[in-house]
Protein backbone atom coordinates (compact mmCIF):
# COMPACT_ATOMS: atom_id res chain seq x y z
CA UNK A 1 0.00 0.00 0.00
CA UNK A 2 1.50 3.75 -0.86
CA UNK A 3 -0.59 6.69 0.22
CA UNK A 4 0.71 10.41 -0.83
CA UNK A 5 1.24 12.60 1.99
CA UNK A 6 0.98 16.41 0.07
CA UNK A 7 3.55 18.41 2.64
CA UNK A 8 2.63 22.45 2.37
CA UNK A 9 5.46 24.89 4.37
CA UNK A 10 3.43 27.84 5.42
CA UNK A 11 3.49 30.65 8.45
CA UNK A 12 -0.31 30.37 8.62
CA UNK A 13 -0.67 26.42 10.16
CA UNK A 14 -3.94 27.81 11.78
CA UNK A 15 -5.67 29.22 8.64
CA UNK A 16 -4.36 25.99 6.76
CA UNK A 17 -6.31 23.97 9.82
CA UNK A 18 -9.46 25.55 9.03
CA UNK A 19 -8.78 25.03 5.48
CA UNK A 20 -8.41 21.73 5.94
CA UNK A 21 -11.68 20.85 7.41
CA UNK A 22 -13.65 22.71 5.01
CA UNK A 23 -12.21 20.47 2.30
CA UNK A 24 -13.33 17.54 3.98
CA UNK A 25 -10.08 16.34 5.80
CA UNK A 26 -10.01 15.21 9.16
CA UNK A 27 -7.28 15.15 11.55
CA UNK A 28 -6.35 11.97 13.56
CA UNK A 29 -4.90 14.03 15.74
CA UNK A 30 -4.65 17.46 17.59
CA UNK A 31 -2.75 19.67 15.17
CA UNK A 32 0.35 21.73 16.42
CA UNK A 33 1.69 25.26 15.28
CA UNK A 34 4.71 23.29 13.98
CA UNK A 35 3.02 20.02 12.22
CA UNK A 36 -0.95 18.98 11.52
CA UNK A 37 -1.65 15.83 9.64
CA UNK A 38 -5.03 15.89 7.71
CA UNK A 39 -6.71 12.71 6.02
CA UNK A 40 -8.69 12.03 3.27
CA UNK A 41 -7.80 10.24 -0.26
CA UNK A 42 -4.11 10.68 0.80
CA UNK A 43 -2.52 13.28 3.26
CA UNK A 44 -1.99 16.39 3.95
CA UNK A 45 0.52 17.24 5.71
CA UNK A 46 0.60 21.26 7.13
CA UNK A 47 4.70 22.08 8.34
CA UNK A 48 5.50 26.02 9.72
CA UNK A 49 7.92 26.95 7.52
CA UNK A 50 11.03 27.76 8.24
CA UNK A 51 14.56 29.25 6.92
CA UNK A 52 14.89 26.26 4.58
CA UNK A 53 11.58 25.19 4.06
CA UNK A 54 9.85 28.96 2.94
CA UNK A 55 6.58 29.35 2.73
CA UNK A 56 3.88 27.70 -0.45
CA UNK A 57 6.63 24.89 -0.52
CA UNK A 58 5.23 22.15 -1.16
CA UNK A 59 7.52 18.25 -0.57
CA UNK A 60 6.04 14.96 -2.05
CA UNK A 61 5.91 12.36 1.02
CA UNK A 62 4.70 8.46 0.28
CA UNK A 63 4.04 6.47 3.00
CA UNK A 64 4.82 2.67 2.61
CA UNK A 65 3.69 -0.26 4.64
CA UNK A 66 7.40 -2.31 3.80
CA UNK A 67 10.54 0.61 3.87
CA UNK A 68 12.68 -2.40 2.90
CA UNK A 69 10.28 -3.47 -0.06
CA UNK A 70 10.82 0.06 -0.87
CA UNK A 71 13.81 0.19 -1.39
CA UNK A 72 14.56 -2.61 -3.16
CA UNK A 73 11.95 -1.39 -5.81
CA UNK A 74 13.90 2.01 -6.30
CA UNK A 75 17.28 0.73 -6.12
CA UNK A 76 18.03 1.47 -9.96
CA UNK A 77 17.85 4.74 -8.53
CA UNK A 78 19.88 7.37 -6.38
CA UNK A 79 18.80 6.44 -2.68
CA UNK A 80 19.78 7.38 0.77
CA UNK A 81 18.52 6.15 3.85
CA UNK A 82 18.39 8.54 7.52
CA UNK A 83 16.31 8.88 10.18
CA UNK A 84 14.27 11.68 11.56
CA UNK A 85 12.81 12.92 14.82
CA UNK A 86 8.79 12.11 15.22
CA UNK A 87 9.05 10.34 11.79
CA UNK A 88 11.71 7.17 12.20
CA UNK A 89 13.83 5.57 9.47
CA UNK A 90 13.28 7.32 6.16
CA UNK A 91 14.29 6.94 2.31
CA UNK A 92 15.24 10.37 -0.24
CA UNK A 93 15.39 8.97 -3.76
CA UNK A 94 16.27 11.34 -5.98
CA UNK A 95 16.50 11.37 -9.85
CA UNK A 96 19.21 12.83 -11.99
CA UNK A 97 16.59 14.74 -13.68
CA UNK A 98 16.14 16.86 -9.98
CA UNK A 99 13.11 15.25 -8.86
CA UNK A 100 13.12 13.92 -5.00
CA UNK A 101 10.73 11.81 -3.15
CA UNK A 102 10.87 10.64 0.39
CA UNK A 103 9.66 7.86 1.80
CA UNK A 104 8.67 6.26 5.14
CA UNK A 105 6.31 3.89 6.70
CA UNK A 106 2.82 5.19 7.42
CA UNK A 107 -0.55 3.89 6.88
CA UNK A 108 -3.84 6.22 6.54
CA UNK A 109 -5.49 8.78 4.17
CA UNK A 110 -6.96 6.00 1.77
CA UNK A 111 -10.76 7.49 1.58
CA UNK A 112 -12.78 10.58 1.03
CA UNK A 113 -14.01 12.87 -1.69
CA UNK A 114 -11.40 15.31 -1.54
CA UNK A 115 -7.68 13.81 -2.46
CA UNK A 116 -4.23 15.33 -2.63
CA UNK A 117 -2.67 15.62 -5.55
CA UNK A 118 0.54 17.37 -5.57
CA UNK A 119 1.90 18.21 -9.28
CA UNK A 120 5.31 17.43 -10.09
CA UNK A 121 6.56 19.92 -13.12
CA UNK A 122 9.90 19.01 -15.18
CA UNK A 123 10.59 18.81 -18.93
CA UNK A 124 11.64 15.60 -19.10
CA UNK A 125 8.75 13.55 -17.16
CA UNK A 126 9.78 9.63 -17.38
CA UNK A 127 12.66 9.79 -14.55
CA UNK A 128 10.05 10.65 -11.82
CA UNK A 129 7.11 8.48 -13.29
CA UNK A 130 9.70 5.27 -13.17
CA UNK A 131 10.23 6.40 -9.64
CA UNK A 132 6.42 6.80 -8.63
CA UNK A 133 5.79 3.39 -10.34
CA UNK A 134 8.22 1.58 -8.62
CA UNK A 135 7.03 2.68 -5.74
CA UNK A 136 3.25 1.40 -6.22
CA UNK A 137 1.83 4.03 -7.98
CA UNK A 138 -0.39 3.58 -11.07
CA UNK A 139 -0.49 5.93 -14.58
CA UNK A 140 -4.01 6.78 -14.68
CA UNK A 141 -4.89 9.69 -17.24
CA UNK A 142 -2.41 10.29 -19.50
CA UNK A 143 -2.45 13.04 -22.20
CA UNK A 144 -1.67 11.71 -25.79
CA UNK A 145 1.23 13.99 -26.74
CA UNK A 146 3.18 13.51 -23.24
CA UNK A 147 2.96 16.38 -21.09
CA UNK A 148 0.60 15.19 -18.48
CA UNK A 149 0.20 11.96 -16.69
CA UNK A 150 -1.81 11.31 -13.21
CA UNK A 151 -0.74 9.05 -11.36
CA UNK A 152 -2.67 7.31 -8.74
CA UNK A 153 -1.58 5.86 -5.27
CA UNK A 154 -4.23 3.79 -2.61
CA UNK A 155 -4.53 6.88 -1.41
CA UNK A 156 -3.98 10.23 -3.35
CA UNK A 157 -2.23 10.77 -6.57
CA UNK A 158 0.87 12.64 -8.10
CA UNK A 159 0.11 15.24 -11.21
CA UNK A 160 3.22 15.04 -13.97
CA UNK A 161 2.94 18.05 -16.16
CA UNK A 162 6.03 19.27 -18.15
CA UNK A 163 7.30 22.74 -17.07
CA UNK A 164 10.14 25.06 -15.21
CA UNK A 165 10.93 22.17 -12.49
CA UNK A 166 9.05 22.65 -9.67
CA UNK A 167 6.21 21.08 -7.01
CA UNK A 168 2.56 22.97 -7.15
CA UNK A 169 -0.09 22.16 -4.64
CA UNK A 170 -3.65 21.09 -5.81
CA UNK A 171 -6.30 18.74 -5.03
CA UNK A 172 -9.31 16.72 -6.52
CA UNK A 173 -12.45 16.63 -5.75
CA UNK A 174 -15.15 14.23 -6.47
CA UNK A 175 -19.07 15.02 -6.09
CA UNK A 176 -20.79 18.60 -6.32
CA UNK A 177 -18.01 21.02 -6.69
CA UNK A 178 -20.47 24.04 -6.60
CA UNK A 179 -20.97 22.75 -3.14
CA UNK A 180 -17.74 22.71 -1.79
CA UNK A 181 -17.45 26.26 -3.16
CA UNK A 182 -20.61 27.47 -1.34
CA UNK A 183 -18.97 25.64 1.90
CA UNK A 184 -15.43 27.15 1.57
CA UNK A 185 -17.17 30.80 1.35
CA UNK A 186 -19.30 29.67 4.58
CA UNK A 187 -15.63 28.94 6.45
CA UNK A 188 -14.68 32.05 5.59
CA UNK A 189 -12.62 31.49 2.04
CA UNK A 190 -13.24 33.49 -1.04
CA UNK A 191 -13.90 30.58 -3.23
CA UNK A 192 -14.40 30.71 -7.41
CA UNK A 193 -15.43 27.83 -10.12
CA UNK A 194 -13.73 28.03 -13.16
CA UNK A 195 -14.26 25.78 -16.07
CA UNK A 196 -11.21 24.87 -17.22
CA UNK A 197 -10.30 22.46 -20.66
CA UNK A 198 -10.12 19.46 -18.62
CA UNK A 199 -12.87 20.45 -15.61
CA UNK A 200 -13.74 22.69 -13.44
CA UNK A 201 -11.82 23.74 -10.68
CA UNK A 202 -12.52 25.58 -7.40
CA UNK A 203 -9.85 28.77 -7.12
CA UNK A 204 -9.05 29.99 -3.84
CA UNK A 205 -6.63 32.47 -2.34
CA UNK A 206 -3.24 31.37 -0.70
CA UNK A 207 -3.47 31.97 3.26
CA UNK A 208 0.32 33.05 2.86
CA UNK A 209 -0.48 35.06 -0.48
CA UNK A 210 0.80 32.92 -2.97
CA UNK A 211 -0.67 31.55 -6.34
CA UNK A 212 -4.32 30.60 -6.13
CA UNK A 213 -4.96 27.13 -4.76
CA UNK A 214 -6.82 24.87 -7.55
CA UNK A 215 -9.12 22.05 -6.28
CA UNK A 216 -9.60 20.10 -9.46
CA UNK A 217 -12.81 17.88 -10.35
CA UNK A 218 -12.25 14.57 -10.95
CA UNK A 219 -11.31 14.39 -15.67
CA UNK A 220 -14.20 13.50 -16.71
CA UNK A 221 -13.48 15.15 -20.41
CA UNK A 222 -10.58 12.52 -22.45
CA UNK A 223 -10.52 14.58 -25.35
CA UNK A 224 -6.78 14.29 -25.87
CA UNK A 225 -6.29 11.97 -22.93
CA UNK A 226 -6.86 8.22 -22.61
CA UNK A 227 -6.99 6.22 -19.22
CA UNK A 228 -3.93 3.60 -18.58
CA UNK A 229 -5.63 2.03 -15.83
Amino acid sequence: MTVVQQILYTEQPERWWALAEALGFSAPFVPTPEWGEFHADGVLGVHRATGEHRPGRVDIHLLVKDLDAAASAVSAFDVSRSTMEGVGEMLTVRAASGFAVTVSVGAGGVSGNIAVQPIRFQDDLTEPRAILEALGLRAEIVADRGGWAELRADGGSVGLHTGSADIGLSFEVRGDLDALAARLREAGFEASVVDEAFARTIRIPDPDGGAEIWINGAQDDLHGYHREA
